[in-house]
Formats: C-alpha cells, sequence, structure tokens
C-alpha cells in the first residue's frame, strides 16, 4: 500500500510544481520574456516538488546526501524525466494526426510518462534509503 501513496502524493506534487510553474511563468513572461521567464519558473516548480517529495512523499526514505547534493540530483533526475516527456510528446505529434490536431493528447501522455519517470528515478536512485 505504501506505493499507492507515493503515486498520490507524487501525483500532488506535481500538481502544485505546475501551478507554482504556470504562475511564476504568468508573472514574469511580460519582463523577461517566454523563455528566460520558463528557466526561472521552472526552477521554482522543482525546488517546490523537491521540498515536498523530501519531507511528504519521501517522509519514510533518505537520500543519504546532503541537502545541497540531494538537491542537484533531484534536478538532474527530473531533467531525465522532462526529456521523456518532450520525447513522447514530439513522437506522438509526429507520429498521430488527431494528436497533432489535439495537442493536449500529447501533453498528458508526456507528463505521464515522464511522471513515472521521475517517480521511479526518484524512489529507487534517490529516495532508496529507510530511515531509521
Amino acid at each position: 500500500m505504501k506505493i499507492f501513496w507515493q503515486i498520490l502524493f507524487f501525483g500532488i506534487s506535481g500538481t502544485l510544481g505546475f501551478i507554482v510553474d504556470t504562475g511564476i511563468l504568468y508573472a514574469l513572461k511580460g519582463i523577461l520574456g517566454l523563455y528566460i521567464a520558463r528557466v526561472i519558473s521552472f526552477l521554482f516548480a522543482m525546488t517546490c516538488t523537491w521540498l515536498f517529495n523530501r519531507s511528504i512523499t519521501f517522509r519514510a526514505q533518505r537520500s543519504g546526501h546532503s541537502k545541497k547534493k540531494e538537491f542537484g540530483i533531484y534536478f538532474v533526475l527530473m531533467l531525465l524525466g522532462g526529456f521523456f516527456n518532450y520525447s513522447t510528446y514530439a513522437w506522438l505529434i509526429s507520429q498521430s494526426v488527431e494528436v497533432s490536431n489535439n495537442p493536449v493528447l500529447g501533453v498528458a501522455a508526456g507528463s505521464l510518462v515522464g511522471m513515472v519517470v521521475n517517480l521511479l528515478t526518484s524512489r529507487f536512485l534517490l529516495y532508496r534509503f529507510k530511515k531509521p
């Protein structure tokens, strides 16, 4: 049953990250433009999800690293998930007229693939030790 709660909380974390990402992007896009604002919003969202996941989702586990190193590893793992997210989206757009006409389907599929990759890498690579 523990994995069910981790999946649920990981999904909540992703939702919170999405809200932070979107809010900061929209707040900064007029000042910094869409590209720079997106980099900053991603960093804030990723920090938000790291804080949530380390304190809620994986509270019974630890990484065995300092907070600074743990954050760096988390960042790299989230980039890996982002790669699979975007790759899935791009592949579906290129292969399916239905998805290219309704790109939200590609975004949803990519998000699910990215979430699975991020959950697995977080659970089995970063937070792999049980807390004593």
